[in-house]
């Protein structure tokens, strides 16, 4: 037994000890390069914006979730299962993608400000702490609302049956059902959004108004491009690291089950609310439904006609960012493949840290640390796109690998010792075994590294060119020079391309193992 699963044993903490590298050599550099510097008031200010942005950021998308959430739990109605669909639709979407619609919606110009002018009100802007905030909401709402939501799914049949068998009314109920669930659960989801507005970059590059609504990774990009400071840059990478780290440390330690027990499985949902409690549910889910579709529906209203006349920078820029997300997709599922088949076989710390290590860190702290090895040796801007796809691969790799880990874990208690007695191993094994039972979630990983990588907008801010940019970095370059309609249709053609890539992986592992 143990002969056979040698090759398996030898590949996947070599493969570990690689990704461990990549994630930690960055870091080291940065840490090396930071060691003694002094940041002035302004770095000091990008910290103090950055923390506070993703706290109210966070605040908001949880405390706004929890009446959605709610609502579409003890509420059955024509549509349901299209707005849940509508909740996953933010996680894939490209944030610059946000940022065009919000424009088109709140923006100078947009439907919101020229129905204030039309009623004789001034304008609002959209730019500075509250833009960013309203970014970070309408992407990371939906998150919070599809978590909070599992929390409320999670309370079993038999506590709702005794409930409504002594005589519950809601106040009753939320005391004793819903209150313990959402102390349990809220603050993990409110942490695991606050990590991921701290290493915001895309929608601070956008809607920051200027120096003081200046994020750390903001002020990284801006000491590498435009400043060439790379001392002061290191240092900022490394305060962001540890402010990440911490954040990601306790929202690991706080996120946990509510802890309400062992069920039947059986699906109960919460008693119908009456009177005035219906109508908040309505009103609830209508305006979380009109605050995601109008923007995505300004994208493609104002996207579609331009798609005749798009700039000379678009069509290449596709192009490179099909063949990132591609070959990111491709690396990090191997690679989650062959790390999860590992642990499920013989749990070991090494590969339990090459799969969590990346999600404390960003893509802009990775892309510092990877210049800075570089610029020594060669010029970063020739490396623009290879960088990019292995930032990629180690940022996406947590996500697919806990996908994957489950699933891995039943197929080798179901199906190992049998296949270890047929001696199927190696690519045989692959081929008729695990490709097969896995494809399902082999696909739909696949197609979330597809779409994340196609979307990015971190490193290859500091490396590309003119001639390295990918689509992200010409819609972030066309919004920033006011170009809107431009901005759209190219926009229109990212989301596409983002949604087409999930469709055909994800589609494609279904088929696969129907």
């Amino acid at each position: 037994m143990a002969s056979r699963a040698r090759p398996l044993n030898l590949t996947a903490p070599a493969l570990a000890v690689l990704l461990l590298a990549l994630v930690l050599a960055p870091l080291a550099a940065v840490g090396w390069r930071g060691a003694g510097i002094s940041l002035g008031p302004a770095d000091w200010s990008a910290v103090r914006f950055s923390v506070s942005q993703a706290l109210l950021s966070a605040a908001f998308s949880t405390l706004l979730a929890i009446p959605v959430a709610r609502a579409l739990a003890r509420r059955r109605f024509p549509g349901r299962a299209a707005l849940i669909t509508l909740m996953g639709a933010p996680f894939l979407l490209p944030a610059v993608v946000a940022v065009i619609g919000l424009l088109a919606i709140f923006g100078r110009s947009g439907v919101l400000n020229q129905a204030l002018v039309a009623v004789g009100l001034p304008p609002i802007s959209i730019y500075g702490l509250h833009g960013v905030v309203l970014a970070h909401v309408f992407l990371n709402l939906p998150l919070a609302t599809r978590m909070i939501l599992q929390g409320w799914l999670s309370i079993p049949a038999e506590r709702i049956r005794l409930a409504q068998s002594l005589g519950f009314g809601p106040a009753e109920t939320f005391r004793h059902l819903e209150w313990p669930m959402l102390r349990e659960v809220l603050p993990g989801v409110a942490l695991v959004i606050l990590v991921i507005c701290l290493t915001s970059f895309a929608v601070v590059i956008t809607l920051g108004g200027g120096p003081s609504a200046a994020t750390i990774e903001l002020a990284i990009y801006q000491a590498v491009r435009f400043e060439f400071d790379l001392g002061r840059a290191a240092g900022l990478a490394g305060l962001q690291l540890m402010v990440g780290g911490v954040a990601a440390l306790a929202a690991w330690i706080l996120t946990r089950p509510a802890g309400f027990g062992a069920g039947l499985d059986r699906t109960l949902a919460l008693p119908t609310p009456r009177g005035w409690r219906r109508g908040i549910d309505g009103v609830a889910l209508t305006l979380s439904a009109l605050f995601l579709a109008l923007p995505l529906a300004a994208v493609l209203w104002r996207g579609l006609p331009g798609l005749s006349d798009l700039p000379a920078s678009v069509l290449p820029a596709a192009g490179r960012s099909v063949l990132v997300a591609l070959t990111s997709a491709l690396i990090a599922t191997s690679a989650a493949l062959i790390l999860a088949l590992a642990a499920a076989r013989r749990p070991r710390p090494i590969i339990e840290a090459a799969a969590t290590l990346p999600l404390a860190t960003s893509g802009l702290v990775l892309g510092t640390g990877l210049f800075l090895l570089i610029q020594p040796f060669a010029p970063p801007i020739s490396l623009a796109l290879p960088v990019t796809i292995l930032v990629n691969v180690a940022l996406s790799l947590p996500y697919l690998y806990r996908i994957l880990l489950p699933e891995t874990r039943a197929l080798h208690s179901d199906y190992g010792r049998l296949a270890d007695s047929l001696s199927l191993r190696g690519w045989s094994r692959l081929r008729w075994l695990v490709l097969p039972r896995l494809a399902r979630p082999l696909g739909f990983g696949a197609g979330i590294a597809a779409a994340l990588s196609m979307g990015d907008l971190g490193v290859i801010a500091l490396f590309a060119g003119e001639r390295q940019a990918t689509l992200p970095l010409v819609v972030s370059q066309l919004t920033g020079a006011y170009r809107t309609e431009a901005a759209a249709s190219a926009a229109l053609i990212l989301v596409t391309l983002s949604f087409a890539l999930f469709w055909a992986f994800d589609a494609g592992g279904r088929r696969v193992a129907a």
